[in-house]
């Protein structure tokens, strides 16, 4: 079953306790944020009024009791998509999101293959297919065993670190 616009928000809504995401591109093409990209790569910062369905929606998922987490994996030099991205992480890690990266540039990608995912309560699987351009496709609900998934999140978190410690070190 696919998952698109009224039906993907009631996939969030519908977590009882925990919504959580593997994101593995470098590069995520969304027409919606194209302008915005534009003027962050003019010197704009992304403002917090720019992310602030977001962040409403993540502030409120928190203040009921549940998580919303994340984990990026990245190498370095970072595109300028993933530098556009930090700046929404970090009115996101504001709202209550926790974001972490794994920086893969010196050592092996510990989830090689593993392609994007929202992970729901631990148990709902929606798998998101993109184009080689980090165009978007499809959201998928995975029928399947959600075992392999629990295990990537486990792996993901282990090998990352809270996104802002990894900016630290970018900027040192």
């Amino acid at each position: 079953m696919l998952l698109a616009g009224d039906d993907w928000r009631r996939a969030f809504d519908a977590m009882e306790y925990e919504a959580w995401r593997l994101e593995t591109l470098p590069v995520y093409r969304v027409p919606q944020e194209e302008d915005a990209i534009r003027r962050f790569l003019a010197g704009e910062p992304v403002t917090r009024q720019a992310t602030q369905p977001w962040f409403d929606r993540v502030q409120a998922y928190v203040a009921s009791g549940r998580s919303v987490g994340r984990v990026h994996i990245v190498t370095q030099p970072l595109s300028d998509y993933l530098r556009f991205e930090f700046d929404h992480y970090r009115h996101n890690v504001e709202a209550g999101e926790a974001v972490r990266v794994l920086d893969v540039t010196n050592r092996p990608n510990p989830l090689d293959g593993v392609q994007d995912f929202w992970m729901f309560d631990r148990s709902r699987i929606v798998l998101m297919h993109y184009e080689a351009d980090g165009t978007q496709v499809s959201r998928e609900v995975y029928g399947g065993d959600p075992e392999p998934f629990r295990e990537y999140q486990r792996i993901a978190l282990a090998e990352s670190v809270p996104f802002e410690e990894y900016v630290k070190g970018l900027d040192a």
